[in-house]
């Protein structure tokens, strides 16, 4: 009986290394699925402290603009913007460069820039994420 259970384990772990090799699916170098989707844009920003929330006034969000490609945040007086994590929602299957790994430094104010690139990997649009204080 142990012997049929073992053929039979066999007999399926090829079948799903023969059929899960077969199929090409588009991966890029990070591991992400490559679409067709050419949508290309930020739909939501964030920017959070270190105890991961919003340094934001209350009532207020952060000014995309997807045509100047321009992300303007404004944050509570005296915020320390040497260690705030910027979080932004993305169109379905885009992805960011640089990817945020971690605390992002702000404190000089400077427009910092980030490229969000299309599902299909063929469009890039740099966004300038700009700071400033209430």
């Amino acid at each position: 009986m142990a012997t049929i259970f073992k053929v039979l384990f066999l007999f399926l772990l090829a079948t799903v290394a023969v059929t899960s090799c077969s199929k090409d699916v588009p991966v890029d170098e990070d591991g992400l699925l490559i679409t067709e989707r050419q949508e290309c844009y930020v739909s939501n920003f964030e920017l959070v402290g270190s105890d991961f929330v919003t340094v934001r006034p209350a009532g207020t969000a952060a000014a995309i603009d997807t045509t100047a490609q321009t992300i303007l945040v404004t944050v509570l007086f005296g915020t320390d913007l040497k260690n705030v994590y910027p979080q932004f929602t993305l169109a379905n299957d885009c992805k960011l460069d640089p990817k945020i790994t971690g605390k992002v430094d702000f404190s000089d104010l400077a427009p910092k820039t980030y490229t969000v690139i299309s599902g299909n990997r063929k469009i890039k649009k740099p966004y300038a994420v700009t700071v400033k204080y209430q």
